[in-house]
């Protein structure tokens, strides 16, 4: 149940994570990961745009229970356990846009995209 929520550049994501099943099969030692377990709610925020065929995500933030989590632990649980699975996710992301679409704007409460 992921809800999305659009400012002028910026898209704002709320949603219910169970981070059980995200890890799965995958284990660390790292004491910092465990804080990543269990089912929370969870809202990241992000710049995003497109332009030249080619979009950008850049998280700018990540709240869990109403707690910022930290950029250095984001950037760990993303290499450790997102990666594997999503090679072309991270903090920052590129990707194409779909077919023919040559840009994209992230408006309040609306996404415009053009063709070419």
């Amino acid at each position: 149940s992921v809800k999305f929520q659009g400012e002028p550049g910026v898209v704002t994501s709320t949603c219910l994570v169970d981070f059980d099943e995200v890890k799965a099969g995958q284990h660390s030692a790292n004491p910092m990961l465990s804080l990543f377990s269990g089912v929370h709610n969870v809202v990241v925020v992000a710049n995003a745009r497109g332009a030249g065929g080619q979009g950008l995500v850049e998280v700018q933030s990540v709240t869990l229970d109403e707690v910022e989590i930290p950029r250095f632990v984001l950037e760990l649980f993303v290499e450790k356990y997102l990666q594997p699975k999503y090679s072309n996710l991270g903090m920052e992301s590129r990707f194409p846009l779909p077919s023919k679409v040559d840009t994209a704007t992230v408006g309040l409460h609306k996404l415009t995209i053009i063709q070419k």
